[in-house]
């Protein structure tokens, strides 16, 4: 009877803490869930953001333990970034250096080739046509000489011929002279050629001329004369001057309608 009395006891005093064990984890996974759900999330939002310093704890002096920072301070606030952050390090940095260098100098090679002005080429090609007529009663020679001019343009924009003067010389004396304004515009990359007549009158200066021109015993009347032609260009903010000079051989018995190159042609440029 004492042995069975001493195993109902032990049955007896373990029954309780069985229960009051079962109990505590019940409370513990209750209390638990109640941290995971809703309440818990409240109890966090109310707990107030603060700096751990060790023994003691402060609050965040700049978002005032709300964890945000306030918009009205967002451009007077500056953020430490550690020495070893990546962002500190970038990556490719000479090659990018390189490559921005060279995309430049390269952007400055295409605008130096298509706009750098380049010298616009005049070439003068001769007298096209002769015309000849006499004046009986004061003895004059009077001519109109229809010359030609050849523009080239070697520059990616367009060249406007601003003028085209020229003087013709018998014996150093100036018997003819023509100005044109605003001859033409030569398109880029493009060639253009200008015709102009001149008025020529030999007659006071010297009368011989006109026994020699009138002639008839003589086939052939050549007298030779001396031409000086100016021409301005102006292309983007520059101005340029051509000066031709060439002596011409005219028959000033007849009518000349076929195409003549001029001879000693000496272009200048100014």
């Amino acid at each position: 009877m004492g042995t069975r009395w001493s195993r109902s006891g032990s049955s007896l005093s373990l029954l309780p803490e069985r229960q009051s064990t079962a109990r505590r984890t019940e409370d513990r996974d209750s209390d638990n869930d109640s941290l995971d759900g809703l309440g818990r999330r409240e109890d966090i939002a109310q707990f107030p953001y603060v700096e751990f310093t060790g023994k003691d704890s402060i609050t965040c002096p700049t978002c005032q333990g709300t964890g945000r920072i306030p918009s009205g301070q967002v451009n007077e606030l500056v953020a430490l970034i550690p020495y070893s952050d990546q962002r500190l390090q970038p990556r490719r940095t000479k090659l990018y250096v390189v490559l921005s260098v060279v995309l430049c100098l390269l952007a400055s090679a295409l605008v130096a080739f298509f706009l750098f002005p380049r010298a616009v080429v005049v070439v003068d090609d001769g007298l096209r046509s002769v015309t000849v007529r006499f004046d009986h009663s004061n003895m004059r020679v009077l001519m109109n000489m229809t010359s030609t001019l050849n523009f080239s343009n070697p520059n990616f924009f367009s060249v406007l011929v601003q003028s085209v003067s020229c003087q013709v010389l018998y014996m150093k004396t100036v018997v003819g002279t023509q100005q044109l304004d605003n001859a033409t515009t030569i398109l880029p990359l493009s060639e253009r050629q200008v015709n102009y007549t001149i008025s020529v009158e030999i007659g006071h200066s010297a009368p011989y001329v006109y026994a020699f021109c009138t002639m008839p015993r003589i086939k052939v009347h050549n007298i030779v004369v001396f031409m000086q032609t100016t021409v301005k260009t102006s292309y983007m903010v520059r101005t340029s001057q051509n000066s031709l000079e060439a002596y011409r051989y005219i028959d000033c018995g007849s009518n000349i309608t076929y195409h003549q190159t001029a001879k000693h042609h000496k272009p200048h440029l100014l």
